[in-house]
């Protein structure tokens, strides 16, 4: 196996191993067994546990952007583009139900090295929703009085429960689409402006 296909192994392994038995439950040889190699080879790419866990940060939430962003520089309409992140999220989450499981656990940890990436890489994701939201206001498409930081944080805890029912394997009785096309109702709806709203004063983004 060649170097760069053992590297990922390893992370998709860490994934799912994160996922069934939680960070710090979870040792390096229970990582080795899922990916078939031995402990030591382990360390051959990566210092420690803390070190795997944030290249899945890296490596998964970077394919996420780079995807989303992919999409997102085709269109130009703000509404659109919201659309996009919801059914982006929401498809990459149902495919990857053990990254999900990792993102919702792992970034609610306290330790300090989770929480100083917490800031970083996942921040950019999440902060995509609010550059949305401001380019809309900027053009008139959403509402001015909301704050861009409270829509991305309430979209993004939408979402968040919504892959915490699927992590958890609950029953429910609506598909993928059904879900995708329900959160953009519900937020799009939420956030446009009404007709002759453009002007109306701006209020300070955070």
């Amino acid at each position: 196996m060649r170097s760069a296909d053992k590297h990922g192994k390893i992370i998709q392994s860490a994934t799912k191993v994160f996922a069934k038995k939680g960070f710090f439950n979870a040792r390096i040889s229970d990582i080795a067994k899922e990916a078939k190699v031995a402990d030591g080879t382990i360390y051959l790419y990566f210092n420690n546990k803390f070190d795997i866990l944030l290249s899945v940060f890296e490596e998964e939430i970077g394919e996420l952007i780079e995807s989303l962003q992919a999409r997102l520089c085709l269109e130009s309409d703000p509404r659109r583009k919201l659309e996009i992140f919801i059914a982006n999220h929401l498809s990459a989450m149902k495919k990857n139900k053990n990254l999900a499981e990792v993102i919702q656990i792992e970034l609610r940890q306290s330790h300090k090295q989770v929480r100083d990436y917490r800031n970083t890489r996942f921040c950019a994701y999440v902060d995509i929703i609010s550059s949305i939201v401001k380019e809309g206001q900027a053009k008139g498409l959403f509402r001015q009085e909301l704050l861009p930081g409270i829509v991305k944080r309430a979209l993004f805890g939408a979402l968040d429960e919504i892959c915490r029912i699927w992590t958890q394997h609950l029953d429910t009785s609506y598909t993928l689409e059904q879900t995708i096309q329900q959160v953009i109702d519900i937020f799009l709806q939420g956030t446009l402006a009404a007709p002759g709203q453009a002007g109306a004063d701006k209020v300070e983004h955070y």
